[in-house]
């Protein structure tokens, strides 16, 4: 699959894409963990529908690069002081910088 379009990137050009791969099983990884995770989190909300954003995002094959970084930006700012889900956090963020920087 390859898609284009005007006026935003879009950088999937195939579901075997690696960087797609590498993102889901990072998405998946840190919904998993923040589900197992018990505690009170007050943003817990946000960083559920971040994640399942992106996942849908993956899913559709399309996905831009300026809206992965927003939602990163969210998840990070839901999660990003509970350091044990750092590590899965950190996955997402390495998979998102896969895709490079969003165009200008």
């Amino acid at each position: 699959m390859r898609k284009e379009a005007v006026g935003r990137r879009t950088v999937v050009h195939g579901q075997d894409d690696p960087r797609v791969v590498a993102l889901r099983r990072a998405v998946s990884r840190l919904h998993r963990e923040l589900a197992g995770y018990r505690a009170q989190l007050a943003d817990r909300r946000i960083a559920e529908d971040e994640l399942a954003a992106v996942d849908a995002e993956l899913r559709a094959g399309a996905p831009e690069v300026a809206r992965l970084r927003h939602s990163l930006l969210l998840i990070a700012g839901a999660v990003g002081s509970v350091s044990a889900l750092a590590e899965a956090l950190a996955e997402v963020r390495k998979a998102v910088e896969l895709f490079g920087a969003p165009s200008p």
